[in-house]
């Protein structure tokens, strides 16, 4: 679906995106991110409506892509702060073929401060939000440290 005006996402904005891609079942929607420099492709990032990001969708997301590529390659607890305004998450990134995926989750809700994710990277509070970015690793090194080494 191309949108009658481009979203901004910072560095990249979307002019097209493609509703209904289902990754574990869950119901994406995808945005292809075009570099505002050159306006080439800079990454895809799929995301859930923040209604309905909630644990069972989470936990079938993270599942399909484990059975796609395995354990990931680093798993960070992205604890509440001033930096993220507040928002615990986690993030797993995988590095394959020369991409970098990254699934993110953060809790948006004033609980985060609280702590309500410690050890487990499960939304807590009401609102709460579900990104995969893939992106070549170069352009997007995420939260957690890229890999040491490609697999």
């Amino acid at each position: 679906m191309v949108l009658p005006s481009p979203i901004d996402f910072g560095d990249s904005y979307t002019r097209i995106v493609l509703p209904g891609v289902v990754v574990g079942g869950v119901s994406l929607i995808a945005f292809f991110q075009q570099d505002k420099a050159t306006g080439d492709l800079k990454r895809i990032q799929l995301e859930r409506q923040r209604h309905g990001v909630n644990p069972p969708a989470f936990r079938a997301v993270i599942a399909a892509l484990q059975a796609m590529w395995g354990g990931p390659d680093r798993l960070c607890d992205i604890r509440p702060g001033p930096v993220n305004g507040y928002q615990a998450g986690a993030e797993l990134d995988w590095r394959r073929d020369g991409i970098l995926v990254r699934a993110v989750f953060r809790d948006t809700t004033i609980e985060a401060v609280e702590g309500c994710i410690t050890g487990h990277p499960v939304p807590c509070g009401l609102t709460a939000q579900l990104i995969i970015r893939i992106s070549p690793p170069e352009t997007d090194a995420g939260a957690c440290p890229a890999p040491d080494h490609p697999q």
